[in-house]
């Protein structure tokens, strides 16, 4: 009886012994390696900046709606010339076209006495030189009658640009006279503005 639990207790403890010594074999396991974890780890990469150019006539042409006082004009964009035609060297024609309408309307008329573009020229990161503004002074007074069926279209024509442009801007002023009463010579200076951004191809 005595031999039986000595070989018994002998087994238990080789088997136990075998335990262990698988256990100490298969090492760290890796979820608990600090080591092997850090330095597994790939290292972030920087991702390229994509920068975007607004082109406001990118389907050739765009149509707004602007308001002055009690005055609402619709105006149409569009060029003749293709968008891949508007490199930096070329001359570039925008056209544009308005007609007003008046809420409420009690029957007075509407003018254009002017409307200007100031033109700013960029390469994405700074500002390149730019052309003079462009202007159309009414020739006649008190002005060129927009109210709805009448309308006012001109094109502006933006010259040669600096070669490093990307995008050109045009902040458009348009000055509107508003007939006091409907047989009055009198008249209230209202004034609608609007920037067009398009691209300069390369």
């Amino acid at each position: 009886m005595i031999s039986r639990r000595v070989t018994s207790t002998a087994i238990a403890t080789i088997a136990a012994s075998a335990v262990l010594l698988g256990l100490t074999g298969c090492g760290t396991p890796p979820w608990l390696d600090k080591g092997s974890a850090s330095s597994s780890s790939p290292s972030p990469t920087a991702s390229p900046t994509i920068r975007t150019i607004t082109n406001d006539l990118a389907t050739g042409s765009t149509k707004r709606a602007l308001t002055a006082g009690s005055i609402g004009l619709t105006v149409n964009y569009w060029s003749d010339l293709a968008m891949d035609k508007w490199t930096a060297g070329a001359n570039k024609p925008l056209s544009f076209s308005l007609t007003g309408a008046l809420t409420p309307d009690d029957g007075q008329q509407v003018y254009l006495s002017k409307v200007s573009a100031v033109v700013a020229v960029s390469d994405g990161n700074k500002s390149l030189p730019a052309p003079a503004p462009i202007a159309d002074q009414a020739s006649i007074t008190p002005g060129y009658l927009i109210k709805t069926p009448y309308s006012y279209s001109q094109t502006f024509v933006l010259p040669a640009l600096d070669p490093k442009a990307t995008s050109v801007t045009l902040d458009l002023t348009y000055e509107l006279l508003l007939q006091s009463t409907p047989t009055s010579a009198q008249y209230a200076k209202q004034t609608a503005t609007d920037t067009i951004v398009i691209a300069i191809a390369r």
